[in-house]
């Protein structure tokens, strides 16, 4: 009874450390991708075209910090709970094609024209997801 206890409380503690820690690998990536378009839109003479080209960035992060890109991952632990899965696998492959699918899904939940991510865009988040999934399979996927 104990332990079950304990795993209610640190299943959810281990879900958020993994988060962080893809969050962390998705804007340290995503910043370095970002600083060579920068670069890159430097070229160009309009100041107006590198201020446009940031404010799409930062809008496009807060699409992206909208809670329905959570259910893919949440699914994925609650699954590998449930089940009992303890390979590191799964948690690493969920944690990728989680992440992974939160750009579409942030693309889908705005109304207009959905613009299918950059293959770069994609490359990013499933790093960060294999990492967090890693993480969870670490803190707490292990011992399912």
């Amino acid at each position: 009874m104990l332990a079950t206890i304990g795993r209610i409380i640190w299943v959810p503690i281990a879900f958020m450390l993994s988060g962080l820690i893809c969050a962390f690998v998705v804007l340290t990536i995503g910043l370095e991708r970002m600083t060579h378009y920068m670069q890159d839109m430097r070229g160009f003479d309009d100041p107006d075209m590198t201020m446009r080209g940031g404010f799409e960035l930062l809008e496009s992060g807060l699409v992206l910090a909208q809670a329905i890109t959570l259910v893919p991952a949440v699914l994925a632990v609650l699954i590998g709970e449930i089940a009992r899965i303890r390979s590191v696998y799964y948690y690493v492959i969920c944690g990728g094609l989680a992440a992974a699918s939160a750009p579409l899904l942030a693309r889908m939940s705005i109304a207009g024209p959905a613009d299918v991510p950059a293959v770069a865009v994609w490359q990013v988040f499933a790093t960060g997801g294999f990492i967090a999934g890693f993480v969870y399979w670490l803190l707490a996927g292990r011992k399912a």
